[in-house]
């Protein structure tokens, strides 16, 4: 078993949501950690690899125990298992995180896309439609796979390249992306004074933050 390392490159502006408002400023908010920076939640980079191991096991007319690998969807009625592998959150790299919060430039992360419904009938825009969203500029993020074993990582590697988009807005040109294992590279433990989390109990690579966050993905 060996922990990979995801590196995430942004093309385009992305947002994942946060499920808030910025009132009159912003419909939607993006994600950030408790001192305003962008990540991604594990289980939404779970969930887009998981699609993507699907697709590719697919095509190559691989028979994989994805459940084994990935867990069920959990329902209202039951709980189940998460599966072998475990996702942690992407984060930026520790010195652009502390080069960003020492310059207090964490503002300029972000931007704001104004969107708006065209009715398909008239081409006339849609009354009530204008729509405000935060957006993070592009950026490389990194994550970490737990407890991948030989054959998962092959699929893995292969399967990452079908990654093309994250997010919302993908039919307006957000979240152009691409997802790849970075080679010899191991992430550092994680920064307690700069993404505040709970550490991963009894992990052999100490430092591993799970942040805390609320909304949906």
């Amino acid at each position: 078993m060996k922990d990979l390392t995801i590196k995430i490159e942004f093309f385009s502006p992305w947002h994942c949501g946060s499920g808030l408002s910025a009132g009159a400023d912003a419909d939607s908010l993006v994600i950030k950690d408790i001192n305003g920076l962008p990540f991604i939640p594990g289980k939404t980079i779970k969930g887009l690899i998981r699609e993507a191991v699907e697709d590719y096991s697919a095509l190559r007319g691989l028979d994989m125990d994805l459940e084994k690998a990935f867990g069920k969807a959990a329902t209202a009625e039951e709980a189940l298992p998460s599966g072998t592998l475990f996702f942690t959150n992407a984060t930026l790299k520790e010195d652009e995180a502390k080069s960003i919060l020492s310059n207090h430039v964490e503002d300029l992360l972000y931007i704001n896309k104004v969107a708006t419904a065209i009715d398909e009938k008239n081409g006339i825009t849609q009354e009530h439609s204008l729509r405000t969203i935060e957006t993070t500029i592009p950026c490389t993020l990194y994550g970490t796979i737990l407890y991948v074993d030989d054959d998962m990582e092959s699929v893995l590697e292969a399967a990452l390249g079908f990654i093309k988009h994250m997010g919302t807005g993908r039919n307006r040109g957000l979240g152009r992306c691409k997802f790849s294992i970075e080679k010899g590279h191991r992430r550092k433990p994680g920064i307690p004074d700069l993404h505040s989390g709970q550490q991963l109990p009894g992990h052999r690579s100490q430092g591993l933050y799970e942040l805390p966050y609320q909304g949906a993905d």
